[in-house]
């Protein structure tokens, strides 16, 4: 049951929300990108104090969207503090400065901006919304945020109760508990095995001293990464680039993460008293910057990537009927990449799911594509590349995801023209490479019929 406190918490967030939403749908005749992706003009701004960051200028729209990235993430978490940079996102905007945590959620509400954290394994995500009317006090209120976070006692516990509630809730799905199972399995021993929403034992020894050297440690511009797309001049978002992240440490001290790929394959199930059983599969695969990485990401496509279009979903849904839905998808790492799915379905039918799957694995492995799925793959993912750039947000999120991983301004310019390059005998190649079910890791959740326990 969500306490009386917590309850207020989540009424303050909602209108936060709906406030900025609102004013949003006010101007949905003027969201759209005006340009297409290839016709953006990618500026590299530097601030008065040395910040370097990307910036596109789009003056028809009064608002800002600025994401940025501090390197690390949960990889930063100490031994028996999982969850550490999970409980710090939900802490950033719990008053700051002078604010407490009532009158900083009210000064949000009254600039109507939109403040937000994330974490990933690689890195703690920021995002950031306003008005340009509002700019100059929302960046303010993001600057107290990141630089003089207030982490007050009764804060801490009542975030705390909500994190614990979720990790009650998760380990009540069986598709949470399917992942984070195998992450443990193919990551045993490195920091990406360890569970990024933490432990009710984790959670609970999380302290303000903990929170606050967290920030001290990871928050600081030599890991720093930021992109802003909308209503600003160069000139005026290096001043912002200043006024925000200026006050930031110079360097951060974060712990040497090391390079590694997934353990040899293997298969475990986890019993759970559900009707359904879900299964995550995965393999090693290669780096983003690896030649074959577009190989690669088009096979994906083909294979479990592509939805209804896609090879999985064709022989396990549309003709066998065996699961509703069934994925693949390909994730680089810092320290190591993956190429992971999943499916879904009733516990005497997960066994032959996989089955099929398997073996989609290794027709692809042996014989490739067809010269008509090629195409249709390669067709969609240029043809739908528009779409990711289609508001503020959007497009600063791409870009950010570009600056982390040290692409150059024209790689929007360059990366259909990649795609459309990709021949029959590359996707052959690397299917061969990749598609080894011998190392195969299938963690299944479930009580799943026909086979053995782990």
């Amino acid at each position: 049951m969500m306490t009386t406190v917590g309850l207020s918490y989540m009424c303050r967030i909602a209108r936060v929300n709906i406030a900025f939403s609102m004013l949003i749908a006010a101007m949905s005749f003027m969201i759209t990108f005006s340009q297409p992706a290839q016709a953006m003009k990618i500026q590299t701004v530097k601030s008065p104090g040395g910040i370097e960051a990307w910036l596109v200028e789009e003056h028809s729209v009064p608002m800002l969207a600025l994401k940025f990235a501090f390197a690390g993430g949960n990889s930063q978490d100490p031994a028996g503090k999982e969850g550490l940079a999970n409980f710090i996102t939900g802490m950033m905007d719990e008053g700051a400065g002078d604010l407490t945590s009532e009158q900083f959620q009210q000064r949000m509400e009254e600039l109507a901006m939109r403040m937000s954290f994330e974490d990933g394994r690689d890195a703690l995500y920021g995002n950031f919304e306003t008005l340009t009317v509002n700019r100059d006090k929302a960046a303010d209120m993001l600057r107290l945020a990141l630089t003089k976070p207030r982490f007050e006692a009764d804060a801490v516990e009542r975030v705390r109760e909500q994190f614990l509630a979720g990790l009650v809730y998760a380990a009540r799905d069986p598709e949470k508990v399917a992942s984070r199972e195998w992450y443990m399995t193919a990551f045993a021993g490195h920091p990406y095995a360890r569970p990024s929403e933490g432990t009710t034992e984790s959670m609970t020894g999380v302290t303000r001293d903990d929170l606050a050297g967290f920030v001290r440690r990871n928050f600081a511009k030599s890991n720093l990464k930021v992109v802003a797309v909308g209503d600003i001049t160069a000139a005026e978002f290096g001043r912002l680039l200043d006024k925000v992240f200026g006050e930031l440490p110079d360097k951060a001290d974060l712990v040497a993460v090391p390079m590694t790929k997934i353990a040899a394959g293997s298969q475990r199930v986890v019993e759970m008293n559900v009707p359904q059983s879900v299964a995550v599969f995965g393999l090693p695969a290669m780096a983003r910057k690896d030649p074959d990485f577009m190989p690669a990401f088009v096979l994906n496509q083909i294979l479990g990537g592509g939805g209804f279009a896609s090879r999985l979903m064709e022989e396990v849904r549309e003709k066998r009927g065996l699961a509703y839905s069934v994925f693949s998808y390909i994730q680089p790492f810092q320290h190591s990449s993956i190429f992971a799915g999943g499916v879904a379905t009733k516990n005497e039918s997960i066994a032959q799911s996989l089955d099929v799957i398997k073996s989609e694995f290794k027709r692809m492995a042996q014989d490739g594509p067809s010269e008509a799925e090629l195409a249709n793959a390669k067709s969609y993912l240029t043809g739908s590349y528009a779409l990711r750039f289609d508001t503020n947000a959007k497009i600063a999120g791409q870009l950010l995801g570009l600056l982390q991983e040290d692409f150059g301004i024209d790689y929007v310019d360059k990366r259909n023209a990649q795609i459309d390059a990709v021949t029959m005998a590359d996707v052959k190649r690397v299917a061969a490479k990749l598609l080894q079910t011998d190392g195969l890791i299938v963690t299944i959740v479930g009580k799943p019929m026909h086979m053995p326990r782990g």
